[in-house]
């Protein structure tokens, strides 16, 4: 009988005032204000990421991927995407599916979320699939201080491998 198990992940970073910060959300780059962190601050990647280590039982991105380290300054964050799912697969799991909710008001995802998509999907090898959502105003993502991200990580297991 195959294990299965559910990951859950957050990600929350403030808009940059650094003008030659680049906005990066889902390994796709964005016109407009970058955004606050010690690696690119892609919120959708980690969010990715910690849903996917939380399911495997792995721990969490600032366990893995420590924000104190001077390593991970500047850090591509697809590319510590692609480091977790090689962790993921060497403890016996696959990613079935992941599905991803970014809240923000501005820039508008829509025109862009096919690329998102795919640029997820091929480095985490199974369905990722984005979703924009607006704030509507209302509290800090609402007020445009900033973009937060939810993800939800489906794996799977032969059980033989358990």
């Amino acid at each position: 009988m195959p294990e299965i198990r559910v990951g859950q992940g957050f990600d929350i970073h403030p808009f940059s005032d650094d003008p030659d910060r680049r906005m990066v959300l889902g390994g796709v780059s964005f016109d407009g204000p970058g955004l606050v962190g010690h690696s690119d601050a892609d919120a959708v990647a980690h969010a990715v990421i910690d849903a996917l280590l939380g399911a495997a039982g792995l721990g969490d991105i600032g366990q893995r991927y420590p924000d104190t380290d001077p390593a991970q300054a500047g850090a591509d964050s697809m590319a510590l995407l692609a480091d977790t799912v090689a962790a993921i697969r060497g403890d016996g799991w696959e990613v079935a599916n992941v599905d991803c909710t970014v809240v923000l008001e501005a820039p508008r995802l829509a025109p862009r979320r096919d690329e998102m998509s795919d640029a997820l999907t091929e480095v985490v090898g199974a369905q990722v699939s984005v979703k924009g959502r607006r704030a509507e105003g209302l509290g800090a993502i609402g007020r445009r201080e900033g973009v937060a991200c939810f993800a939800v990580a489906l794996l799977q297991r032969d059980g033989t491998l358990a």
